[in-house]
């Protein structure tokens, strides 16, 4: 398995001379900005799916509490 960081690196090699090839004198992100948020947002949805995937496993029913069920009867019997 080829090593990642070396292909990262290879392909930053060759996106930053296209950077280069926009006027020196206007401030742009450009394409290496564009990609590295396209990574980011790709990196966010994945995040949301896979927790909105864990959520819907998740169960919210909860267990009726005995003590307030015993509070219920003996103040309904007082009033």
């Amino acid at each position: 398995m080829p090593d990642m960081s070396a292909s990262v690196s290879l392909a930053v090699t060759h996106l930053v001379p296209l950077a280069k090839e926009v006027d020196e004198n206007k401030v742009t992100p450009g394409v290496l900005g564009f990609i590295v948020f396209a990574v980011m947002a790709l990196a966010v949805w994945g995040l949301m799916k896979s927790m909105s995937k864990h959520m819907n496993k998740v169960d919210f029913k909860e267990s009726p509490d005995p003590e307030a069920e015993q509070k219920a009867d003996s103040a309904a019997r007082r009033g």
